[in-house]
């Protein structure tokens, strides 16, 4: 059953090394990160799911042990998802969400709980993302997620994917869903939508409602902003 979950934002730049010297510029989505990751170890789970956006192709279940890098990004730093190094495929690295939940774990030193991360494909519907929820949420008695994921990247014109005047209202959407753990008004955000404005939070954040279903959490929002015209948001459901 779930008994917490918390809500992260997932770009590398939230990783100081990747972010140089712009790295205060997220210090406060960091620092709200940190603290919904504590409401994660005060809920006392018996299992951790990281669940993030994978790319085509790369989604699937990453066993506790698996490691990612952010050479991609510049710089030489590894993580592992959990702490016991475990032996896992080397050539299927965790995705770049799941490397930054893997490193904010770390970050926090979270130990002493299984974790496993799930990437999750951009294309996958509400109810298989919905399915996937129930199916973490009923494998250990206490379960906590970590789901990573951003809002819409096309808040302003410099945005990554421009400007698109739809974006704030589906930002609110998901905000107004999130703060109130309103897992059928995550059911409903249009998947073609949240592709076109480049949403990758969209896909987690359904795996999350059909994780809730039934739990009885209450959801607060810690942190929301859109730098960059990427929109943050840290929520903790418990």
């Amino acid at each position: 059953m779930l008994v917490a979950a918390a809500v992260c934002p997932c770009p590398p730049l939230l990783v100081p090394e990747v972010a140089t010297g712009a790295a205060p510029e997220l210090d406060a989505a960091r620092a709200a990160c940190a603290d919904a990751v504590g409401a994660l170890a005060a809920a006392r789970p018996d299992r951790l799911y990281v669940v993030g956006p994978a790319a085509e192709g790369t989604e699937g279940v990453f066993p506790s042990g698996t490691t990612g890098s952010f050479a991609g990004f510049g710089v030489e730093l590894s993580v592992r998802l959990g702490d016991t190094p475990l032996a896992v495929d080397a050539d299927r690295p965790l995705p770049a969400s799941l490397a930054v939940g893997a490193w904010l774990l770390g970050r926090a030193d979270w130990a002493g709980v299984p974790v496993d991360g799930l990437g999750v494909a951009e294309s996958a519907d509400a109810d298989l993302c919905a399915g996937a929820g129930r199916a973490l949420a009923a494998s250990a008695e206490r379960v906590a997620l970590l789901v990573m994921g951003d809002g819409s990247a096309c808040r302003t014109v410099k945005a990554p994917g421009y400007l698109d005047e739809r974006a704030a209202d589906f930002d609110a959407e998901a905000v107004r869903a999130l703060g109130g753990a309103d897992g059928p008004a995550l059911l409903a955000l249009d998947a073609r939508l949240a592709r076109e404005l480049k949403a990758a939070g969209r896909a987690p954040w359904q795996v999350l409602a059909g994780a809730a279903e039934g739990a009885g959490l209450g959801g607060r929002i810690l942190h929301e902003d859109a730098p960059y015209g990427v929109e943050y948001v840290v929520a903790v459901w418990s």
